[in-house]
């Protein structure tokens, strides 16, 4: 029997994890089941099974996406000299978020709604929203300790308590798209950099 590639491991676990995501969007995490999945993916039950031994695993590898592309931009911003400020930091990951969300045919900010409903009575599922958090907020604090040497914020500013402020602010970025549905990332930009435009020239 030939071997079968990494690359062609690779393509099936994404093919079932986008049929997920199809599924949850359309339905939420609770209401979907499994056999939906092993429906919308055109894979037999083992096959999917392989790869995601239920429903909280398929949530982790979503969690899991949304992390290491959230990760990068903390990343690119760690590397970029001078620091970012606070306003153009905050369009890189609002535009980063927004490009992670609107994926192909499926827009994820649906699913972050059904998963954080969810996270209110699976203790499970609310231990993977609260590891994504924190890992956020802790993306923010090392961005945070560059800015006061910059000068940008106060020396005396707290680094928790700014991290779940700007992480609140990326919550509600993704909470309006869907509540609301009028917000655009350009125009949640503006609106946060105009806030600092104002301070700024207060201060001036």
């Amino acid at each position: 029997m030939p071997r079968v590639s990494e690359a062609h491991l690779v393509a099936r676990r994404q093919q079932i994890l986008e049929a997920a995501w199809r599924c949850f969007a359309r339905n939420g995490f609770h209401a979907t089941s499994m056999q939906d999945i092993f429906a919308e993916s055109g894979m037999s039950a083992g096959a999917v099974y392989r790869y995601f031994p239920s429903k909280l695993e398929l949530i982790k590898a979503t969690a899991g996406t949304i992390t290491e592309g959230v990760g990068e931009v903390f990343g690119t911003i760690a590397q970029t000299e001078p620091v970012p400020s606070p306003a153009e930091a905050m369009e890189m990951v609002i535009n980063t978020v927004s490009q992670l969300l609107t994926r192909k045919d499926v827009d994820l900010s649906k699913i972050a709604m059904h998963v954080w409903s969810e996270a209110l009575r699976e203790p499970e599922v609310g231990a993977v929203v609260k590891e994504l958090a924190l890992h956020v907020r802790q993306g923010w604090i090392d961005v945070l300790i560059r800015w006061k040497e910059a000068g940008h914020v106060r020396l005396d500013a707290d680094p928790d308590s700014v991290a779940a402020f700007l992480y609140g602010t990326m919550v509600g970025y993704v909470a309006q798209r869907n509540l609301v549905g009028d917000v655009t990332a350009d125009q949640y930009i503006a609106g946060f950099a105009n806030l600092f435009a104002a301070a700024h020239d207060h201060e001036r």
